[in-house]
């Protein structure tokens, strides 16, 4: 016994095994091998992240395009909704194979090959601009050798030349280009599928199970730098028209403000494609797995006050909060609080550990709050444009016959085309279609600068009025409604605090409910039930809701039917908003089911722990949350805590 115990090898094992749990985590592994892995795992949520503000902003590009498209291709609303479904399909057509077989393979490289499908889409989505030819809309022609003589009210439509039969069937070829946009989105689609549900179930993986909700949290607050980078770029683009670079500007005779307009809505897919490929390029060197237990790492960088005894779950982290066209304006405006609301939801879990009914509480009250503001929306809303003959008489009355009439009295002496779209605003604050429907009998012109004179529509209107006057274009709205879109900004900000508080609780629920092997599998079911049920249909339907709702449609010279280039605002409001709402109030049902369903199914986990005891090595998923389940009068809240 005495040469055992002085036995040099049975003396190092002892001391081997009296060395403290940092020191001998420390000695485990070689310096170099520690700080490799920890910044692997630094290195694949920044990646992930970025990819995330990638994908956000191709998919910006395509929202703040969608008004130039259909002006672009004289398309309706519905066939830009189907073109931006065609982003859906895609996605719809692969999400089951790449969550499912994805998670078996080197996740990290197939999330960069999606990234580079993704970058290709949207090269294809601008290609159409290549070969199209240049952008014409539907305005008064004249040259400045006749304009003394010109004039608008004896304008015969039949004396304008007419296009060529040549002419008209390129137009109607190229008219379908828009099929190209559709593809490239499509690719987009494709590309997108493998980034979520690969990059969550990647990240579960290797991260500590209470950091996840946080590391959430941060992605989609990177998601959220996105779209606000997209649509402030976007409302540069399209303040460019079209075909910049190629046209002489002072020959344009609209503005940016004028619903011909089409901005240089090309330049925002080529600027996204080379983004979004940059994204791809660092998962290429991300290895297929990692130690799960360099997340310590990173927890430390995050959270320096962290404990060391990890074994506790009394005490909590003391994390602090340093991570801390009027379309585009609502965006810009509205998403950082989006941002905010979203980093919030994930930093609240993580703060107090939220379980699983307490995550379904927060992100439904969040949900039901936040729903009765849209009834606000509909309240904030503006009047209808003034526009004579479409929105109120020529007299200026809006309590006017119905249906109302673009010819008048004032401009029956006029030969006018219905079909035409040429704006003017008048010197009584009225908007007509055209400066033949507000009977203008003369025109002059400096540069850009084109005026209208002896208006016999607007003399009618006021009297007092002489040599009455009209200039290009639609006139301003008034004052009023831009005070109402300001508050309109802040209860929308407020309404969409609310849903985005809800977000990571509802993310978390749904990779917490399943098997750990089915994680990838099952947020990739939920983007596709997503893709199904709302993706695809919405926007079409959406657009159907919104065409309808039109007043004056536009159309090309050989006769096409165009874009819209006016909607009735009280309609659309109505109906936007309605629709909404109709789809709102059954979710909720389905929301309070789904709590009932829930904490019914955790009661009875917790009474199967209560007459079995704990198991070793039950998953984490299965684990009850002290924070949502009371314990059993016969255990303690140690035995919990070690059984955890």
């Amino acid at each position: 016994m005495k040469q055992t115990d002085t036995d040099p090898t049975n003396k190092s094992a002892m001391e081997i095994n009296t060395k403290p749990p940092e020191e001998k985590t420390t000695n485990e592994l070689p310096l170099k091998q520690k700080t490799t892995s920890c910044r692997g795992v630094k290195v694949f949520i920044a990646a992930l992240a970025f990819s995330y503000f990638s994908k956000a902003f191709g998919g910006t590009t395509m929202k703040s395009s969608f008004t130039q498209l259909e002006r672009r291709f004289g398309i309706a609303s519905s066939t830009a909704g189907f073109i931006d479904g065609g982003f859906e399909m895609g996605n719809l057509l692969v999400i089951t194979f790449v969550s499912y077989f994805g998670a078996r393979c080197h996740r990290p490289k197939i999330i960069a090959i999606g990234c580079f499908i993704m970058s290709l889409g949207c090269f294809l989505m601008a290609l159409p601009h290549f070969f199209m030819g240049y952008y014409q809309y539907d305005t008064i022609s004249f040259t400045p050798n006749n304009i003394s003589s010109f004039s608008p009210c004896i304008l015969n439509p039949q004396d304008t030349p007419k296009i060529k039969e040549s002419d008209c069937a390129h137009k109607i070829v190229t008219s379908y280009a828009w099929i190209f946009v559709l593809l490239g989105n499509m690719l987009r689609g494709i590309g997108e599928t493998p980034i979520t549900p690969l990059g969550i179930s990647y990240l579960d993986d290797f991260s500590k199970e209470e950091d996840v909700p946080l590391y959430i949290s941060f992605l989609h607050t990177s998601a959220m730098l996105g779209p606000i980078s997209g649509f402030l770029l976007g409302s540069v683009f399209a303040r460019l028209y079209v075909d910049v670079g190629f046209v002489d500007m002072d020959t344009i005779t609209i503005s940016p403000t004028d619903s011909r307009w089409v901005g240089a809505w090309w330049m925002n897919f080529l600027v996204a494609g080379v983004i979004i490929l940059i994204s791809g390029i660092p998962f290429l060197f991300l290895p297929k797995s990692l130690d799960k237990k360099e997340d310590a790492c990173i927890q430390k960088n995050l959270d320096p006050m962290e404990s060391s005894n990890e074994n506790s779950h009394g005490q909590k982290p003391d994390i602090q909060g340093g991570m801390a066209n009027s379309g585009q304006l609502k965006a810009v405006a509205v998403l950082p609080v989006v941002l905010l609301g979203m980093f919030l939801g994930g930093f609240i879990m993580k703060k107090y550990k939220l379980g699983i009914l307490s995550a379904t509480k927060m992100g439904y009250t969040a949900s039901f709050i936040g729903f009765p503001f849209i009834f606000l929306c509909v309240m904030l809303g503006c009047d209808n444009h003034p526009v004579a003959g479409l929105t109120v008489t020529y007299d200026g009355n809006t309590a006017a016959q119905n249906p109302l009439s673009l010819s008048s009295a004032c401009n029956s002496n006029c030969t006018c085309a219905t079909s035409q779209w040429d704006p003017v605003c008048g010197e009584n604050g009225l908007t007509y279609v055209s400066a033949c429907f507000a009977g203008c009998k003369n025109i002059t012109r400096l540069k850009k600068k084109i005026v209208f004179h002896n208006c016999s529509c607007i003399e009618q209107d006021d009297a007092a009025l002489k040599n009455s006057s009209a200039v290009l274009g639609e006139c301003r709205r008034s004052d009023e409604c831009s005070k109402n879109f300001i508050f309109y900004i802040i209860v929308k900000g407020v309404s969409s605090f609310m849903y985005s508080l809800s977000g990571v609780p509802m993310y978390i629920l749904l990779i917490r409910s399943v098997p750990q092997d089915l994680k990838s599998l099952a947020v990739g079911f939920m983007m596709l039930v997503i893709r199904s049920l709302a993706g695809i249909p919405a926007p079409v339907y959406f657009g159907a809701v919104i065409d309808n709702t039109c007043l004056k449609w536009g159309s090309n010279p050989c006769g096409q039917k165009g874009s819209c280039r006016i909607y009735d605002a009280i309609q659309y409001r109505y109906s936007f908003y309605g629709l909404i709402s109709a789809l709102k109030v059954p979710s909720f049902l389905l929301g309070f089911i789904f709590y009932m369903l829930v904490k019914k199914n955790l009661k009875k986990q917790e009474a199967e722990k209560a007459e079995n005891g704990c198991k070793e090595g039950a998953p984490l998923n299965e684990e009850i949350k002290l924070t949502d389940t009371k314990l059993p009068a016969h255990r303690s809240e140690a035995d919990v805590n070690t059984c955890l």
